[in-house]
């Protein structure tokens, strides 16, 4: 069983940058894919981004040219550095792992930004 622990989140201004990472408890390689969602209040869960065993990213429409997704095989952690971040990006994020048939998740972070 994989198992994820998220940190890099907090409050932070309009326009301002935050780094979640995302840390495995063994190793990425055998880690099809990873990927952060979110989830803010009232909403459903939704990709923010995601990143395969062969490096390949794709990301939600709405962070496109703000967010970069990362993997680090040799500490097996996943970023996501977030720029320009906006009001509607305040969310819990969450760090997912996808293995086969199974699917693991982080506890979640929260992001805020607010003036």
């Amino acid at each position: 069983q994989v198992q994820l622990v998220e940190s890099g989140g907090g409050l932070v201004q309009p326009g301002g940058s935050l780094r979640l990472s995302c840390a495995a408890s063994e190793s990425i390689f055998s880690i099809d894919a990873m990927g952060w969602y979110r989830q803010a209040p009232g909403k459903q869960r939704e990709l923010v981004a995601a990143i395969n065993w062969g490096g390949y990213t794709n990301y939600a429409d709405s962070v496109k040219g703000r967010f970069t997704i990362s993997r680090d095989n040799t500490k097996n952690t996943v970023y996501l550095q977030m720029n320009s971040l906006k009001p509607e990006d305040t969310a819990v994020y969450y760090c997912n792992a996808a293995l086969g048939s199974e699917d693991y998740w982080g506890q979640g972070t929260q992001v805020t930004v607010s003036s």
